[in-house]
């Protein structure tokens, strides 16, 4: 069974306020991306130099590998160096924080206050180096997640019901009842989809709202919010229809064992050595049930 990300394997009070990620999607269903194992930096020299041909770089990662953290921070590096990066754009961090106002030589407790980062929810020590990379350069960092205290209502807000076709809100669906390893109550499952649905939208709002022509806006989020079948992208159709998306999905493994389809590019690095999510996870949600 493929292990659900770390947002879902919590109660579901910490799950609202976590991101709502769920495991990567199994993969068939679209063409076959381009897959590369980048060996560090030395790995970006392969990579045309207009890389991505896109005004959009969505990145989707697996949390809990620290390499795809440092490899979103040696793409903002990379974009940056060339002059084409215009924004970075976090899952990480809400809405209306940004690091626009610092200068470019903030420390990393102004950047921290900038977000007003959630230590709970995401490690800075993993994040911290993508953002100080592009504060650095001069670019801003932005959040684009829904702010902690909207989720009880977004969860009740039944018009997000339409803001995706039936058969994708189903999958949706089903991607939150497996990320919990089918613990969660079946009545919260519609309010999670519609968490679910309402970040990705939170998401793509925020970065067809830094696109311009010739610059690259970069997201970093989780590897669902990323896919091209479901997530941000879908979106992204519907609010910026002209904008090019170059969809990156970095995998712990092989792509077989996570991120494949719905991608136009994998990177594939270290598999990583996982606990079970789902172990004891039946006695949490026990009294929920």
């Amino acid at each position: 069974m493929k292990a659900p990300l770390r947002a879902f394997a919590v109660p579901l009070s910490l799950a609202l306020a976590a991101a709502a990620c769920v495991a990567p999607p199994a993969p068939g269903g679209a063409a076959e991306p381009s897959v590369r194992v980048p060996a560090g930096a030395a790995g970006f020299g392969a990579l045309p130099a207009g890389w991505p041909a896109a005004e959009v770089l969505l990145i989707g990662e697996q949390h809990d590998a620290a390499e795809h953290q440092r490899l979103a921070a040696q793409v903002v590096e990379r974009l940056a160096t060339q002059g084409r990066l215009v924004a970075v754009v976090l899952e990480m961090a809400e809405r209306g924080r940004s690091t626009a106002p610092l200068h470019h030589g903030a420390d990393e407790a102004q950047m921290r206050a900038a977000l007003a980062w959630d230590e709970r929810g995401w490690p800075w020590v993993a994040y911290g180096p993508i953002v100080a990379a592009a504060v650095r350069a001069g670019v801003p960092v932005l959040g684009a997640n829904l702010a902690r205290g909207t989720l009880r209502e977004v969860m009740r807000d039944e018009r997000l019901d339409t803001e995706v076709s039936d058969a994708l809100r189903a999958r949706l669906l089903a991607d939150v009842r497996d990320g919990h390893c089918g613990l969660l109550p079946a009545s919260q499952l519609p309010g999670m989809t519609r968490v679910q649905i309402a970040r990705d939208r939170a998401m793509a709002g925020a970065v067809a709202a830094q696109a311009k022509p010739g610059g690259v806006v970069m997201l970093v989020a989780g590897a669902n919010h990323v896919d091209k079948t479901r997530g941000v992208p879908e979106h992204l159709r519907a609010q910026a229809p002209g904008l090019r998306v170059h969809a990156l999905g970095l995998t712990a493994g092989t792509p077989e064992d996570g991120v494949a389809a719905g991608f136009d590019e994998v990177w594939v690095t270290l598999a990583l050595q996982r606990p079970d999510p789902c172990e004891g996870l039946a006695e949490r949600f026990a009294p929920a049930r």
